[in-house]
């Protein structure tokens, strides 16, 4: 299966940028729920979130699968307009479909 797909560091640094984010957004909203408590955290909210390799390779597979269907989807919409261009209003009236059947 030599087909191409996302780069598996990409999607790690992707993935990493929103874990990230979301704990300073989870760290935030705690800390101005309780005030502010001393001593150390170790609780599993606080870990670093990481895929494995395997669950990598699979998250590139499905992004790949996810973008080409639309792609083709998309370029079906565009076909039967006499378009011969994909314009994102093709990719917004394929959307809804997609992702249900994703």
């Amino acid at each position: 299966m030599e087909e191409n797909t996302f780069d598996p560091e990409l999607i790690r640094t992707i993935f990493r940028l929103v874990w990230e984010r979301r704990g300073a957004e989870r760290e935030k909203n705690q800390f101005s729920e309780t005030e502010a408590e001393v001593g150390p955290s170790t609780s599993k909210r606080s870990r670093l979130t990481s895929a494995n390799a395997n669950a990598l390779k699979l998250s590139c597979e499905l992004l790949r699968v996810f973008v080409t269907e639309a792609i083709q989807r998309a370029a079906t919409m565009a076909e039967a307009e006499g378009n011969h261009i994909i314009e994102a209003s093709h990719l917004e009236r394929i959307l809804p479909q997609l992702l249900l059947d994703f």
